[in-house]
């Protein structure tokens, strides 16, 4: 059984707004961190990608649901676990949970992620040694 990959994120003060909840945007920031850290736990620096293999990566669409708040001083766990893998693009599915005993959904995602040449950013295909270590965990 594969192991779920989960990144912890303490809501600072910045994270929220005026009411002390997390303004919407800032989901986004954390389901990004999570993806760039579920890359770097596979052993693939983003910037190392792009110097040494001419890629990057670009979200090509979101779809988003907020299920419920989180607020200022919350610790949460973000997964980013990768559902779909195609030459060019990925899926991400992911989730934003409280920590702690109820570990309570906050928000859910699916975020479709497209691998660009990063001369003319136009579609390219990854690695393949890339592809094929994303494989070994699904």
């Amino acid at each position: 059984m594969k192991t779920q990959f989960l990144w912890p994120v303490r809501v600072y003060y910045e994270d929220t707004d005026a009411g002390g909840v997390v303004y919407h945007a800032n989901y986004l920031k954390f389901f990004e961190r999570a993806r760039t850290e579920r890359l770097r736990n596979l052993g693939f620096e983003q910037n190392e990608l792009r110097g040494s293999h001419g890629v990057l990566f670009v979200v090509r669409s979101v779809r988003l649901e907020y299920l419920k708040s989180a607020r200022f001083n919350d610790e949460l766990l973000v997964t980013a676990e990768v559902r779909e893998l195609r030459r060019a693009s990925m899926v991400f599915e992911q989730e934003i949970r409280r920590d702690g005993r109820d570990g309570e959904k906050i928000c859910e995602a699916s975020v479709r992620i497209a691998c660009l040449n990063d001369d003319d950013l136009r579609p390219a295909a990854m690695p393949d040694f890339l592809l094929q270590r994303i494989k070994d965990v699904l």
